[in-house]
C-alpha cells in the first residue's frame, strides 16, 4: 500500500510539473489560434516563427547576453576565487558572506539598484547595460560554484610546479585549472541558464528598441501571446531535452 502511494505521489508530480509543457508542444501544432480549440494539425506556426524577425531578435539578444554575461562573469569569478583562496580565514568568511547576499537578495530589490546606479552614471539603457546586469548577478553564482573546487586543491602542488621552474601563470594552467574545470563549467551553465531565464532584472535595465524573450513575452501578454512563442518555446524544449540525453547517457563499455 505504501509503495502504490508513492508510485501515485510521484506520477502526481511529474504530471503538475510537465503537463503545461505538454499543453504549450500541443498548441504549437493548433492551427486556431484559440487555446480552447483544437483547429487541426499545423506547421504554420514554425514556420511563421522563422518569418517573425521582432521574435528572432528577441531570441538573438537573449542567446547574446547570456553567453557574454556567463563567459565574463565565469572569468571574473574565477579570478575572484584564487583571490579569495588566498586570503585568511576570517577575511574568507567575510568576502564568502557579502557574496550570498546578492542571491539571497530579492531580484527586484537588485533590479531597481542596477537602474539608479545606472541612471547615477548617466548611462543610457540598452544592450550594454542588460550586460552589464547579467554579469554582476552572475558574478555570485559562478563563486558558488568553483568555491568548492578550489577548497579542494593541494597547494603543494602548484608550489612544486613552481620549484621545478614554471611560471605563475603556466603553474595555474596545468596543475589547478584542470583540477577547477569542472567547477567552472559549472558555474559557466548557471550563469547562462540564470542570464537565459532573467526578466526583472532586464525589465529594470533595459532600454526602448531591445528585448529579450522574457521582455517580448511579457509585452505580449497584455495584447495575447502570438502562436508562434508556443513554437519556439517547444524548440528551446526540445533542444535542452535532446543537450540532456546526450550529456547523461551513459558510454558502451567496450570490450577489453
Amino acid at each position: 500500500m505504501r509503495n502504490a502511494a508513492k508510485k501515485i505521489y510521484i506520477t502526481l508530480i511529474f504530471i503538475f510539473l510537465y503537463a503545461p509543457i505538454v499543453t504549450l508542444i500541443v498548441l504549437s501544432f493548433n492551427a486556431s489560434k484559440s487555446r480552447a480549440k483544437w483547429g487541426g494539425f499545423t506547421l504554420k506556426w514554425y514556420q511563421n516563427l522563422f518569418k517573425n524577425q521582432d521574435i528572432l531578435n528577441a531570441l538573438w539578444n537573449t542567446l547574446l547576453i547570456a553567453f557574454l554575461s556567463a563567459f565574463i562573469a565565469t572569468v571574473i569569478g574565477t579570478i575572484a576565487c584564487i583571490a579569495i583562496q588566498s586570503m585568511k580565514k576570517r577575511n574568507r568568511t567575510i568576502l564568502i558572506g557579502i557574496t550570498n547576499i546578492p542571491m539571497l537578495n530579492a531580484e527586484i530589490v537588485t533590479g531597481i539598484s542596477l537602474m539608479l546606479l545606472f541612471i547615477v552614471l548617466g548611462m543610457n539603457f540598452g544592450f550594454l547595460t542588460i550586460l552589464l546586469a547579467h554579469i554582476t548577478f552572475n558574478i555570485p553564482y559562478v563563486i558558488l560554484s568553483i568555491m568548492p573546487r578550489m577548497k579542494q586543491l593541494n597547494p603543494s602542488t602548484y608550489e612544486a610546479a613552481l620549484d621545478l621552474g614554471a611560471s605563475h601563470m603556466k603553474a595555474f594552467f596545468s596543475v589547478t585549472f584542470p583540477d577547477i574545470l569542472p567547477g567552472i563549467l559549472s558555474g559557466f551553465l548557471m550563469a547562462f541558464t540564470m542570464s537565459l531565464d532573467d526578466f526583472i532584472i532586464t525589465h529594470f535595465t533595459k532600454g526602448p528598441g531591445i528585448d529579450t524573450l522574457s521582455t517580448k513575452i511579457y509585452t505580449e501578454v497584455k495584447k495575447g501571446i502570438k502562436p508562434e512563442m508556443y513554437a519556439l518555446s517547444t524548440l528551446i524544449f526540445l533542444t535542452v531535452l535532446v543537450l540532456l540525453i546526450l550529456v547523461n547517457r551513459s558510454p558502451k563499455e567496450k570490450d577489453v
